[in-house]
């Protein structure tokens, strides 16, 4: 099968909007490891006078990571997904965050303008049409010194990973995407997503060619441990910023 994409993906993601939040909830771990993820971008004081964004939040499983990370920041959450970003919206948000309806291709536009301090892109990037553009124009949106958070779907490239993803994939996440809409398009899309986009590694060098060159990549741990990565990189500053150029950076367990 081939991929969703553009309109027909946002299209999945609405039709699966009303259960998605019980699906995702029945993943151990699923929530901790955003948190994980958000923590890792590590802003000071709480976040206390920073805007941070959250590029495709999907139900806000992501903004509450970046709350709970970073209370006193100033959160605008992106999805292009208008029925996802309805069940974010509904819910209660003890924080400052606003929310719009964009694609990640379609920023900057009013709302979700930069500079900012920090972007959280959880399962984001594997689901655009052109990843590179999406990085690059992540990168203009993040002040100088800014930090990215990628938390993506990033197999190590070893036989048994991928093994372990599609036994999941077809043995619990599309059946039960099928049961809870009677689509599990959207779960297939998923599953064949992860196997054809980028290994660890193979995301770290993307990173670096969009200028955003790789600071730290860290798993995260239980049976998502080199399925799951979270990638740490920032915008360089000052005289080092240089457009296109981005150095390889260190590596933290890669899986």
């Amino acid at each position: 099968m081939t991929t969703l994409r553009d309109g027909a993906l946002a299209a999945a993601f609405d039709r699966a909007s009303g259960s998605y939040d019980r699906l995702v909830a029945a993943n151990p771990g699923y929530h901790a490891h955003l948190r994980l993820s958000a923590g890792r971008l590590a802003l000071p004081a709480q976040g206390a006078g920073m805007r941070v964004l959250d590029l495709g939040c999907g139900t806000g499983a992501s903004t509450a990571a970046l709350l709970a990370a970073a209370p006193r920041a100033r959160i605008t959450a992106v999805d292009a997904s208008a029925g996802m970003l309805r069940q974010a919206a509904a819910k209660r948000w003890d924080g400052d965050v606003e929310f719009v309806h964009a694609a990640a291709e379609d920023l900057p536009r009013p709302g979700a303008e930069g500079p900012f301090d920090a972007v959280f892109a959880a399962y984001l990037v594997r689901n655009v049409a052109d990843p590179d553009a999406v990085l690059r124009s992540v990168r203009e949106l993040l002040r100088p010194g800014g930090r990215l958070a990628v938390h993506e779907y990033t197999l190590t490239g070893t036989p048994f990973h991928r093994l372990v993803w599609s036994a999941v994939c077809w043995g619990i996440v599309i059946p039960a995407g099928s049961l809870s809409r009677g689509d599990a398009s959207l779960y297939r899309h998923l599953w064949r997503s992860v196997l054809d986009f980028d290994t660890a590694g193979a995301f770290r060098e993307r990173l670096a060619r969009a200028g955003l060159p790789p600071v730290r990549t860290a798993p995260v741990t239980g049976w998502q441990r080199g399925i799951v990565h979270t990638f740490l990189a920032e915008r360089p500053g000052g005289a080092e910023d240089t457009g296109g150029r981005g150095g390889e950076g260190s590596r933290e367990g890669g899986g």
